[in-house]
C-alpha cells in the first residue's frame, strides 16, 4: 500500500492550497480517508476525514469553514482544499486510510509520507 501526499508549499497568510493524496495497492473506495498534521514540536492532530463514499465528512474545529475534504474514487485520490491559511496551520500534512472510525489516528491502518505546508504571516 502506498499513500503519497503532495501539493504543499510556502504561502502567505490568507492564501489557499490544494493538497492531494494518491493511493495505490488497496481497495481505495472501501476505505475512510483522513488528513492529519504535525507541527514542529507538537503532537500529530486530526484535520479532516471522509467516508468511503464521501457522504460523511468530519473536521477539526480549528479548520471548520476553511478546509474541505473530498475524494475521487475513480482516481484513488483524496483532496484537502485549504483556504484562509494561517501561520498556525504550518505543519506536515499526511493522509491515512482506515476501515473504521474517522477522527482518531489509531483507527487508520495505512499512512503516507507527508507534504509540508508553511504559512508565513
Amino acid at each position: 500500500v502506498q499513500l503519497q501526499a503532495f501539493g504543499g508549499g510556502l504561502v502567505q497568510a490568507g492564501d489557499s492550497l490544494r493538497l492531494s493524496c494518491a493511493a495505490s495497492g488497496l481497495a481505495f473506495s472501501t476505505y475512510t480517508m483522513g488528513w492529519f498534521r504535525q507541527a514542529p514540536g507538537k503532537e500529530r492532530e486530526f484535520v479532516a476525514a471522509i467516508s468511503w463514499r464521501g457522504g460523511i465528512t468530519q473536521y477539526a474545529d480549528s479548520v471548520k469553514g476553511r478546509f474541505t475534504i473530498s475524494r475521487n474514487n475513480a482516481k484513488n485520490t483524496v483532496y484537502l482544499q485549504t483556504n484562509s491559511l494561517r501561520p498556525e496551520d504550518t505543519a506536515v500534512y499526511s493522509c491515512a486510510a482506515g476501515l473504521w472510525g474517522m477522527g482518531k489516528a489509531d483507527s487508520y491502518e495505512y499512512w503516507g509520507q507527508g507534504t509540508l505546508v508553511t504559512v508565513s504571516s
